[in-house]
C-alpha cells in the first residue's frame, strides 16, 4: 500500500496553548490521544507527523485579512477573546496555525491514499472574521478551499457529527455552492444562535443510538447525492456521548462506533477520499472521549484497509 511511507495522521499536541488552572476544556485529550494510538500500535510512529503551520496565505482563504492579522498581533478585543473561550499568548496563535495545518496536511494525505487523519482540529465554529467556542481558525474551512485553490478538487461536503452544531463553517459558505454543509447535532445546545447550512439535523435532548442513527442515514443519502463530493471533511466529535457533560445526546460507545462506520461506508460507496478530524469531546473522565476519538481512528484506517482491498 502506498501509505506506508507516507503520515496517515498529524498532530499538534506539542504547541502547548497554556491555559489557567481550572479551564474547563480537555487540552490534555490531544497528547493523551496520540499517546494511545501509538501505544495500541494503531499508527505506527513513521505515519504520524507533526504538521507545517497554516501560513497567512492559507487562512486568509477562509478569513479576513484583518481578522488574521489581529489574531497575530494579539489585538483582539476582550470580548473577542472572551468569545473564543482561550486567553490569547503568542503560543495560542502557533497551535491554533498548527492544527489548521495538520488539516490541511491531511487533506493532501487523503487525496492520495484514500483517509487522512488529524487528531485535533474540528474547529467549526470560527466564522471568517471572529473565533467562538474554543475555535480561533477554522481548520476545515481553511483545507478545504486551500485544495480548491491548488485545483485538486471543486466539490467538497463536509458532514459534522460534532454535537454542536457546525455554524462557522456554515457561515463561511453560506453563498459558495462548490462546498456542501451538512451538521447534525443537538438542536437546544450551543450555538444558541444557528447558522443554517446546506443541511442541518437538530436533535431533541436525549436522542438515542437507534434514533440518531436513522436520522444520520438519511442525511447523508440526501448530503451525498445533492453535492456529488470529490473529497469528505469528517468532523467527527466525541461529545454526542451519554457521558459528555457539554453533548446533551445520549449515545452509547457502540452507537458512535456505527455512527462512523456509516460515515465511512458512505465515502466507499462514493469512491470519496475522508479527512477525519476530531473535534469536541468533554467526558468526564477524559479517558472515555479519549476512548471515542481512539475508535474513530481505528475504524478509519479499516476503512482505509477495505478501500485498498481488490475488488
Amino acid at each position: 500500500m502506498s501509505q506506508t511511507h507516507h503520515p496517515v495522521a498529524y498532530y499538534s499536541d506539542t504547541f502547548v496553548l497554556p491555559l489557567p488552572e481550572g479551564h474547563r476544556f480537555p487540552m490534555q485529550k490531544y497528547r493523551l490521544l496520540r499517546e494511545r494510538v501509538l501505544a495500541e500500535g494503531i499508527i505506527p510512529p513513521e505515519q504520524l507527523a507533526i504538521p507545517p503551520a497554516a501560513t497567512d496565505e492559507m487562512l486568509q482563504r477562509a478569513h479576513t485579512t484583518d481578522y488574521v492579522h489581529r489574531v497575530q498581533h494579539g489585538v483582539l478585543t476582550r470580548q473577542e477573546i472572551r468569545r473564543v473561550g482561550f486567553p490569547w499568548s503568542p503560543q495560542m496563535v502557533e497551535r491554533s496555525r498548527r492544527s489548521v495545518g495538520a488539516t490541511v496536511a491531511a487533506a493532501h494525505t487523503a487525496l492520495h491514499v484514500g483517509v487522512g487523519i488529524n487528531l485535533a482540529g474540528g474547529t467549526h465554529h470560527a466564522t471568517a472574521d471572529e473565533g467562538q467556542g474554543f475555535c480561533v481558525f477554522n481548520d476545515v474551512a481553511v483545507a478545504a478551499r486551500t485544495l480548491q485553490a491548488e485545483g485538486l478538487i471543486t466539490r467538497v461536503l463536509v458532514v459534522d457529527c460534532d454535537v454542536h452544531q457546525g455554524n462557522g463553517t456554515a457561515a463561511i459558505f453560506a453563498d459558495d455552492p462548490t462546498v456542501y454543509t451538512f451538521s447534525i447535532h443537538g438542536a437546544k445546545n450551543f450555538p444558541f444562535r444557528k447558522i443554517n447550512g446546506d443541511l442541518d439535523i437538530g436533535l431533541d435532548d436525549n436522542t438515542d443510538d437507534e434514533t440518531y442513527l436513522a436520522a444520520l442515514e438519511r442525511g447523508l443519502t440526501h448530503a451525498f447525492d445533492a453535492s456529488a463530493p470529490e473529497i469528505v471533511f469528517y468532523v467527527s466529535g466525541a461529545d454526542p456521548f451519554a457521558g459528555d457533560r457539554l453533548g446533551r445526546l445520549a449515545l452509547t460507545k457502540t452507537g458512535l462506533a456505527e455512527r462512523d462506520r456509516m460515515v465511512f461506508s458512505f465515502c466507499r460507496q462514493a469512491g470519496t477520499p475522508v479527512v477525519v478530524v476530531m473535534a469536541g469531546g468533554y467526558a468526564v473522565p477524559i479517558e472515555e472521549t479519549v476512548d471515542i476519538h481512539v475508535q474513530t481512528i481505528r475504524l478509519a484506517l479499516a476503512h482505509l484497509r477495505l478501500e485498498h482491498q481488490p475488488q
